[in-house]
């Protein structure tokens, strides 16, 4: 069972990606930061991490770089999940080491449409 980490801020955002994607045959686990998903991601290695750009203290795309450069986590895919949707935001996250994007607010279908996709590449 693959096992997918959600770091978001928002309670209701994880919630709602947990529940779907454990109802889809996913485990999940979630760090509410950037700081606190680098540890996390180190000490679970996930075979996925739906990031968030906007948290406090170490943002998505300082974490998704941290996390690419690292020796531990390069190999983990990061899917920048953000309602920062502009073009400028997608190139700068795939620069810093996303694989892929998905704009909030997303169905459940997208969510997991992203997910079956990027764990199959």
């Amino acid at each position: 069972m693959p096992l997918i980490l959600i770091v978001d801020d928002s309670p209701t955002e994880v919630h709602v990606m947990s529940r779907t994607l454990e109802r889809h045959g996913y485990q999940t686990a979630s760090a509410s930061g950037g700081e606190e998903g680098i540890r996390m991601a180190k000490t679970m290695t996930p075979d996925l991490i739906l990031m968030d750009i906007v948290m406090p203290g170490l943002n998505g795309f300082e974490a998704t770089r941290l996390l690419s450069h690292d020796a531990l986590t390069k190999a983990i895919p990061v899917v920048i999940v953000t309602n920062k949707g502009q073009p400028s935001d997608q190139l700068w996250a795939m620069r810093q080491g996303a694989v892929d994007y998905l704009d909030k607010p997303f169905t459940a279908d997208s969510l997991l449409a992203k997910v079956q996709l990027v764990l199959a590449s």
